[in-house]
This record gives structure tokens, C-alpha cells and sequence, in this order.
């Protein structure tokens, strides 16, 4: 292991701070030492170091007085006490102030090297902790970022993350595919306790039962033809962290009671098990249709429903805060000037009105994916509305999809009628019809000439 840590001995022998000095520079560390608790204290103004040896045994000022007083400067700081007077009661009093080894005099040289080896592990496992955190809340800031908003609604949202986040209650969360219903999920599990565990996403929707109950139980080998070998459920995988169950209305009611079970026993079977095995975790789910609807329809159970929904986050479409859009477009291009190394600076305010305008079925899925397209076509500095047509025609193909077969067909003549003057031969020709079928469905439809 490289070692290269900095290193202070205070000892009030002199023959102790030379030979430690010597045998430690030796074995790659770099090593300074002091007198005394005071002259210690001193360095600690001009520098910080990454392991302290410490003499318990020194005139005004002892080894754990003066670690104490280091730790109020360093909290994090590593130490290893050195006596010629060992003892368990010593030692005990020695990790209880914060020593992380023990050392007695005369010094085993092998001794030595072993606890000086298990201090430079112990470093470096804190340092890539320290890491690992630092990484942890980048990436929570990162997440968190992602929902840029604008309108009281989404603010609201964002409070009712920060409120319910900490705690370990179960969440509902509701809205129209495409809202950002996993986003909102792995922000609160970044903002919670199991942040540091995993987050299991699981779409409910996208399997069969069996296949769901088995990726969610896990299944010992020979469970089922082509069990084997035994596998891990994902229930069991989410242990201290979050399990987040998307398109939750659509799991069966038999799925319903194992899951209930799961999560009240907080214990599960693998499929072809008798072994309970325990697992914790924090339950979010998703959904985009109506459970309280499907609750009447006896397709949802009761007691499940009102175990998943503590509390409830509705996250509303695009199309009623179309105030986010801006700010969620121009979150969006910055994402695709940087992967696309291009350097649009915005859009012309032709291009946010048809923005704007658009009703968004998919929401800012749907969103995400047109500013991906017109920056990866665009070739001027701005995007402007003729990047934006092909959005005409679908808002067209959009509100065709909403209509019925008898609405599409009234709307199409009238428009018909319309164009040819009220002529009802004209009419007739460029339908592709007779002129008697024509009168029979304007006469249906309740339609006149003007």
C-alpha cells in the first residue's frame, strides 16, 4: 500500500521521536516531531497531519488530554497512543478518546509495521468515504436540479419532497406518463436516510405476474423449468435503501396480498422457499391511473392502497404549467448543447410560443425528446419556429386521437362544406361520396350548408 502520509510524533523522549523518526521514514512515511503537547499544538497552527503518535505519558500535558485538543481542531484525525505503561483499562480509555491503535514500549518492530499498516488502510478507507460522500451529494444536487420549474404547483411539489423525504413513509406518487414520476421518486431517496442504499426501480406494468413475482421475490433453484440456480429478489436487493414500484395500478390482486404481506412482516419467501428472509426498505410507487376508480371497481384492494399511500404527491401535466416550459426547454438544450458540443444560445419567441402552445401528451418526456431533435438538426445560434413545424402537425394527429369516429367524421365535412362554399355537389365530389349519402350524413349530424 502507498503510504505517503504525514505523520507527527510527540513523545518527551528524544531517543523515542529519533528511532520512531528513522524506522517510519524508512517504511515511506513522512514523519515530524514535537517535544510536547504545547509544541505540538504549535505545528497543528502551521499544518494538519494525517496520522499523530502520541506518548500517554508526558509532564502538563498527556497524551489524552492533548488528543482531545487535537480533535477540537482535527475531528477526523487518526491517532495511536504510545505508553511503557500497557494495560487494558489504558487502552479501553485510549479508543474511548478517539485512538484508532495501541502501542506499547519497547516497540516490536513487526508490531510497528502491522499497526502503522492498519492506520494507512483505515486513511484511505475515510479518504474514499469522504469521497464517496462528496460524489453522493453531487449527485443528489445533480438529481435535484432535474426538476426545474417554475410554477407555484411544481414549488409546492418541491416542498412536499423536502417535508416527507426524511422520514420513512410510504409514497404515492400520481400523474400522466411522462410527468417525471421517477425523477421526483429518486429525489426523495437521495434526500432520505437510505440515501447511502440502493434505489430499485421495478415498472409493474412491463411483466407478467409470475415473471413480476418472481423478479420481485427472487426464487431458489428448481422453483419453476429453468430455475437453475437460486436468485435474489429485487424486495430483498432493496434492503436499507428504496424500492420504487412504477405503474403500480397494474399488478394483480394476488400480487397485492404478497406485497401487503411483505411489507407489514417486512420479511419475504423466494418463490420455492420456506426461509423467511428479512428486508427493510422504503416503498414509493407510481401510478397514472385512478386508484380510488379501480378501488371501487374491486381491482385494487383497500388495505393495500391505504398501505402505499401515506402520502401522496400528484404531479399535474405540462400542459397546466405552461410556465415551466420555458425553463424546462432551455434546461433541455443546455443537457444536448453539451452532448452535441454545440452552442445554441436559446429560442426565438416564435419558437416558445409554439412551445407553449403545444398540449404536451407526453409531457416533459415528450418535451425532452423535441429539444433533443432540433438541436441535434439545428444549425443556426438560435432555434427557431421552422425547427418547430413538424410540432403543428402533431398538435393535428393529437387532437384526432381525442376524437371519436362520429366527431372526426362531422368535423371533416363541416370543414369540407365549409371550403366548397356550402355547394353540396362540390361537397359530395371531393368526399368521394354521392350527393344522397352526403345529405344523409349532414341530415345524422345535424350539419347545414353555411
Amino acid at each position: 500500500m502507498a503510504r505517503n502520509l504525514n505523520v507527527l510524533v510527540v513523545d518527551d523522549e528524544e531517543t523515542i521521536c529519533i528511532s520512531l523518526s528513522a524506522w517510519l521514514a524508512k517504511e515511506g512515511f513522512r514523519v515530524e516531531t514535537a517535544s510536547s503537547g504545547p509544541a505540538a499544538l504549535e505545528r497543528l497552527s502551521e499544518k494538519l497531519f494525517d496520522l499523530y503518535l502520541l506518548d500517554l505519558k508526558m509532564p502538563g500535558m498527556d497524551g489524552l488530554e492533548l488528543l482531545t485538543r487535537i480533535r477540537a481542531i482535527q475531528p477526523d484525525a487518526s491517532a495511536i497512543m504510545i505508553t511503557a505503561h500497557g494495560s487494558i483499562q489504558t487502552a479501553v480509555e485510549s479508543m474511548k478518546n478517539g485512538a484508532i491503535d495501541y502501542l506499547c514500549k519497547p516497540f516490536d518492530p513487526e508490531e510497528l509495521s502491522l499497526v502503522m499498516e492498519r492506520a494507512a488502510t483505515n486513511k484511505a478507507l475515510r479518504d474514499e468515504n469522504v469521497m464517496l460522500r462528496m460524489q453522493l451529494l453531487e449527485q443528489q444536487d445533480a438529481i435535484f436540479s432535474g426538476i426545474v420549474a417554475q410554477s407555484q404547483a411544481m414549488h409546492a411539489i418541491l416542498s412536499d419532497i423536502e417535508e416527507v423525504a426524511p422520514s420513512n413513509a410510504a409514497v404515492l406518487i400520481t400523474g400522466e406518463t411522462g410527468v417525471g414520476k421517477e425523477l421526483v421518486a429518486r429525489v426523495i431517496h437521495m434526500r432520505s436516510e437510505q440515501s447511502q442504499g440502493p434505489f430499485i426501480a421495478v415498472n409493474c406494468g412491463a411483466q407478467t405476474e409470475t415473471l413480476l413475482e418472481s423478479e420481485l421475490f427472487g426464487h431458489e433453484r428448481g422453483a419453476f423449468t429453468g430455475a437453475v440456480k437460486a436468485r435474489r429478489g429485487l424486495l430483498e436487493m432493496a434492503n436499507n435503501g428504496t424500492l420504487f414500484l412504477d405503474e403500480i395500478g397494474e399488478i394483480s390482486p394476488k400480487m397485492q396480498v404478497n406485497l401487503l404481506r411483505a411489507l407489514e412482516e417486512k420479511k419475504i419467501q423466494r418463490v420455492g422457499g420456506a426461509r423467511p428472509i428479512e428486508t427493510h426498505f422504503r416503498l414509493i410507487s407510481a401510478t397514472h391511473r385512478d386508484l380510488q376508480q379501480l378501488r371501487r371497481e374491486a381491482l385494487f384492494r383497500e388495505d393495500f392502497f391505504y398501505r402505499i399511500n401515506v402520502f401522496t404527491i400528484h404531479i399535474p401535466p405540462l400542459r397546466e404549467r405552461v410556465e415551466d416550459i420555458p425553463i424546462l426547454a432551455d434546461f433541455f438544450l443546455q443537457k444536448y448543447n453539451q452532448e452535441t458540443r454545440k452552442r445554441i444560445e436559446g429560442f426565438t419567441q416564435n419558437a416558445l410560443a409554439i412551445l407553449k402552445s403545444h398540449s404536451w401528451p407526453g409531457n416533459a418526456r415528450e418535451l425532452r425528446n423535441v429539444i433533443e431533435r432540433v438541436v441535434v438538426l439545428a444549425r443556426g445560434r438560435m432555434i427557431g419556429s421552422e425547427e418547430l413545424d413538424f410540432l403543428k402537425s402533431r398538435s393535428v394527429e393529437c387532437q384526432m386521437e381525442n376524437l371519436t369516429l362520429k366527431e372526426a367524421e362531422r368535423g371533416h365535412i363541416q370543414v369540407v362544406l365549409t371550403s366548397c362554399g356550402g355547394n353540396i355537389s362540390q361537397a359530395a365530389k371531393k368526399l368521394g361520396i354521392d350527393r344522397v349519402t352526403l345529405s344523409r350524413k349532414m341530415k345524422r349530424h345535424q350539419l347545414n350548408r353555411d
